[in-house]
């Protein structure tokens, strides 16, 4: 009788679930040889984020929203029906820092964690021992969670494990919906910003062409969710400073520093023409009725490029000089436009089809230093979205941090927890 890959995945959940029971060794180690003779239980040796399961990679070209994603998260959710009637999975201890060479019996815990979740194959055995199977499974499953997959059990990865299965599976199933009302839908090409994931999707062909991380608006300034048209690339961008900076920020740097503009190149500009600096009492906000523009250049908030398209919120993507804040691990840092990492790689893809405008003229130009707008023709159309949850694969779920509490469960929401 052939064993197919659903019912082997669901098989390996009950097992799994199984362990978190408690039943004895031996009984576990006879219950698993079931699932290990299984001609379909895949190859544990490809590389990290396969080695130590059967399960596909986490890496995929799959676009978020396509039809592929709506199937394999409808099986995700047959998936985590199975562990919650199972028993769920265990909860790890979070006190100690469990990492690759520790010896410690909550790493028995975190064995038959990792196996429920079909991250840790259960050829592994249960054992205290944090040895290379448990590192390769521990970063697939922070890979999977978005979380810097170092093999090292901090409190993020800690938060996110602990997630009950009962609360995914509803994550899961709240996510279903908002996937299968686009999936299908964005037409042949298209930008796509997940700002729980905050992750942004090149797709051409119902294929990413390319992935670039992102940083989006904090959760006092959120990210709005829109549907638009990129329709204007501009290359050395002025800044202008909205309001709010101009009295949260601005206002009182200068009062500390009265160089602060001449020293950052922002120009203050009024109605009829620029002011000086001098001439304004700084003690009040009296200059919060005025222009602040802050002129192309390598400290431009904007540095080499800002893509525009049609919002309510006057919201738009762009380049930053300080390219470290990609290395976060919470990068819910801005006040709603969104900031992307190899930014110049996406505008080339966007300006394909505007004459001229190869990536050796985009890099001339922003040499150049001269501020340039680039009217693109075939606007790409660009899709601002919520999707905390989602699957590219059989055996790969993608899990979010419910940054914007969107999805109505406080578990979920563990940034603002930690």
């Amino acid at each position: 009788m052939t064993t197919s890959r659903r019912s082997f995945l669901t098989g390996t959940a009950a097992v799994a679930a199984s362990l978190v029971a408690g039943s004895a060794l031996a009984e576990d180690t006879d219950a698993v040889g079931a699932v290990l003779k299984s001609s379909r239980r895949g190859n544990w040796d490809d590389e990290f984020d396969a080695k130590a399961t059967g399960g596909a990679k986490v890496s995929s070209r799959t676009p978020i929203f396509s039809q592929q994603t709506v199937s394999y998260i409808e099986a995700a959710i047959g998936q985590y029906q199975g562990i919650v009637a199972a028993g769920g999975w265990p909860v790890v201890p979070a006190d100690k820092k469990l990492k690759l060479g520790v010896s410690d019996p909550d790493v028995e815990v975190l064995r038959k964690r990792l196996m429920v979740s079909g991250d840790l194959s259960p050829n592994a055995g249960i054992s205290p021992s944090f040895d290379t199977y448990v590192d390769a499974a521990v970063k697939r499953f922070q890979a999977r969670h978005g979380l810097p997959a170092d093999g090292v059990m901090g409190q993020y990865s800690f938060k996110a494990m602990n997630v009950s299965a009962q609360v995914r599976l509803g994550q899961l199933q709240t996510n279903l919906s908002r996937l299968a009302a686009k999936a299908g839908t964005l037409g042949p090409r298209y930008v796509v910003v997940n700002v729980p994931a905050a992750q942004i999707e090149a797709v051409e062909a119902d294929r990413v062409v390319s992935r670039h991380t992102a940083i989006v608006g904090k959760i006092d300034r959120q990210t709005p969710l829109l549907d638009s048209k990129i329709n204007e690339v501009i290359v050395n961008p002025y800044w202008n400073a909205p309001e709010s900076i101009v009295r949260k920020d601005i206002i009182p740097l200068m009062r500390k520093n009265p160089n602060y503009l001449k020293e950052n190149y922002i120009r203050i500009l009024g109605p009829d023409g620029e002011i000086d600096p001098a001439t304004i009492d700084w003690s009040t906000e009296d200059a919060a009725k005025f222009r602040f523009r802050q002129d192309p250049g390598a400290i431009n908030a904007m540095a080499s490029v800002k893509i525009n398209f049609p919002s309510p919120e006057n919201v738009y993507m762009h380049d930053t000089p300080s390219q470290g804040l990609f290395n976060k691990l919470m990068r819910f840092d801005s006040s709603g436009c969104v900031r992307v990492q190899n930014v110049r790689d996406l505008v080339v893809w966007i300006l394909r089809d505007t004459p001229g405008w190869n990536r050796q003229h985009l890099e001339a130009t922003i040499k150049g230093g001269e501020n340039t707008p680039i009217q693109v023709v075939n606007p790409v159309p660009v899709h601002f979205t919520y999707v905390s949850a989602w699957s590219t694969g059989e055996g790969v779920v993608h899990l979010r941090d419910d940054i914007y509490a969107r999805d109505g469960v406080e578990e979920l929401q563990i940034t603002s927890s930690l």
